[in-house]
């Protein structure tokens, strides 16, 4: 079993669009509307192979409330790095947590979704499979 697709519920989302793709960098893959008032669009942030979905009307997915998500890791080889070039793109950072060897920092999307950098000690990472 591979995760390939995770629902970021939000509100507005071309505003969450463009959040995620010109102020995190990550990588649009689709962006169309089906079904009349269908919308889906998918993002990848860099380096991953699961995808994000924000969307509108789709049945059974779209009923979450905005901003829900909490807690979200992106695991990243050097924390700093990371963080530093999303400060540099606008993005609001929170300051780079120790917990014990694994460096964490946080940032929200627009809509409150919240999301963590996260760096295991030596930039390592961890194969469950």
């Amino acid at each position: 079993m591979r995760l390939e697709l995770v629902h970021i519920p939000v509100t507005d989302v071309d505003r969450a669009r463009d959040f995620y793709v010109q102020q995190c960098g990550w990588v649009l893959v689709t962006d169309h509307v089906q079904m009349e008032d269908m919308r889906i669009v998918q993002i990848v942030p860099p380096g991953s192979h699961c995808g994000i979905l924000l969307g509108r009307n789709i049945p059974g997915i779209t009923d979450m409330a905005p901003g829900s998500q909490k807690g979200i890791h992106l695991v990243v080889p050097d924390v700093t790095a990371a963080r530093d070039r999303l400060v540099g793109n606008g993005v609001e950072m929170g300051e780079i947590q120790d917990l014990g060897g694994v460096l964490y920092s946080g940032f929200e999307d627009p809509d409150g979704n919240m999301w963590l950098l996260q760096q295991w000690p030596h930039g390592g990472t961890h194969d469950y499979s």
